[in-house]
């Protein structure tokens, strides 16, 4: 339960980051920058569909840590185990893209595959 507990509140912590810098770091010089923008050919419209898949990762991280604080309550069985194992795996793939997307310079991947492993170990017996 330690394990998953540590999972899920990693996830939970990814998102705000995420989120946060996200803001400060990508969008904030992007919108302040349009002359930037239109030499690549970005509109508005496409600057705001970025921002909000953006924000839909950090949703969707807390909607796993959400199911994953809840499966850390439930007693073993295959069901629960297979759900972890499934989270686990989606994270630990994110995390993988983000390794080999960013040649280990973003710390993301280090954070998802940290994730993934302790969800992964924490399915218990």
């Amino acid at each position: 339960m330690a394990l998953l507990l540590a999972a899920v509140i990693l996830t939970f912590a990814l998102g705000a980051v995420h989120s946060i810098l996200g803001e400060r770091l990508v969008f904030r010089p992007m919108r302040t920058n349009s002359a930037a923008l239109q030499d690549a050919g970005l509109r508005q419209r496409h600057l705001n569909i970025l921002w909000a898949t953006w924000h839909l990762a950090t949703i969707f991280s807390w909607g796993m840590a959400c199911i994953l604080y809840w499966l850390a309550q439930e007693p073993p069985d295959t069901l629960r185990a297979f759900v972890i194992m499934t989270i686990a795996a989606a994270i630990g793939a994110g995390g993988l893209l983000v390794l080999i997307g960013t040649k280990g310079r973003h710390p993301g991947w280090v954070v998802m595959l940290l994730i993934a492993a302790l969800a992964w170990l924490g399915v218990g017996p």
